[in-house]
């Protein structure tokens, strides 16, 4: 199997305007990936109090199955992609205890519906947790956190569940201690009104990984691998010479071989959207193919 993988977002694919089920598609059948990060976003799948509708993700893990792919399913609130925290808006309304009420409920119906089946790897539960600097509407609060880990291990202990960190902080000793620990490697990015490169070596990623094992016993791997622009506005609001600043085909195969000197391995690219959005929309097929290269190489090596 591969050493990469690749994250999916429904809501990402509809932002920008291409078929989510072509665009999954196309990752496993034009690419080959056989690793697969999936979200349960709760506004998608709850949209009314006690009516679970989880048809979209139950195509996208049939999809995983025809291709013999192994899922990796992001659970609880906070899940990739913007606002990070995905509220349905009648959760919102709720006040703090039958909210929480809800999310459990909640969580339990998405583990209960996917715990047996083949294709499922790992849970993900809430993503950069107690990263408050990034997304809004967040709701941080650690004993939460806890009991939504317990409560996934009593519903399913055959299966792991990784919690993640973000890129350049976090070490996880204060609780729940997961079975992995994920964290995000994000290269060239804008902030603060300029464009920015990180400085930091693959000794920095070894040194963090080796704190967190030596603490928590567990292994760390990358679960967000930078594969796509990160600019002053939304992508889609870009020009291509914009979005390209940050990221480009020399890039991605740039980001492979970083990863795999930081040894954290697997790796899962962020950015498959974007890609799939270049090639069918604007029919530029460098950052496609730079991923096709990097995803042979990683299963030849």
């Amino acid at each position: 199997m591969s050493d990469l993988g690749v994250s999916f977002s429904l809501k990402y694919a509809r932002e920008m305007g291409v078929d989510p089920r072509k665009c999954l598609r196309s990752a496993l059948d034009e690419l080959g990936f056989t690793r697969l990060r999936l979200m349960s976003y709760w506004d998608l799948h709850e949209p009314e109090r006690g009516r679970y509708d989880f048809t979209d993700l139950d195509w996208q893990f049939a999809l995983a199955q025809k291709y013999g792919a192994r899922v990796s399913l992001a659970i609880g609130l906070r899940q990739p992609r913007w606002p990070e925290s995905h509220w349905p808006p009648w959760a919102r309304q709720l006040p703090d205890d039958e909210w929480q009420r809800a999310l459990f409920d909640y969580l339990e119906a998405v583990v209960n519906r996917y715990k047996t089946h083949p294709c499922l790897e790992s849970w993900q539960l809430e993503n950069e947790a107690l990263l408050k600097s990034f997304g809004t509407d967040g709701d941080f609060d650690r004993s939460r956190l806890k009991y939504e880990f317990a409560l996934v291990k009593s519903l399913d202990p055959a299966h792991d569940v990784i919690m993640t960190t973000s890129d350049s902080w976090g070490i996880p000793w204060h609780g729940p201690i997961p079975d992995r620990v994920g964290i995000s490697l994000y290269r060239r990015f804008y902030d603060r009104g300029r464009y920015r490169r990180s400085r930091r070596p693959p000794s920095f990623y070894r040194l963090r990984a080796g704190l967190i094992r030596l603490i928590t016993g567990r292994p760390v791997f990358i679960h967000e691998l930078q594969a796509e622009p990160w600019g002053p506005q939304a992508t889609v609001r870009l020009s291509l010479e914009e979005q390209r600043k940050t990221m480009n085909a020399a890039y991605i195969r740039q980001a492979f071989t970083f990863a795999r000197s930081t040894r954290q391995l697997p790796a899962y690219l962020w950015g498959l959207e974007w890609w799939y959005w270049l090639k069918t929309t604007h029919h530029q097929h460098d950052e496609w193919a730079a991923v096709a290269e990097s995803l042979a190489d990683s299963t030849e090596s």
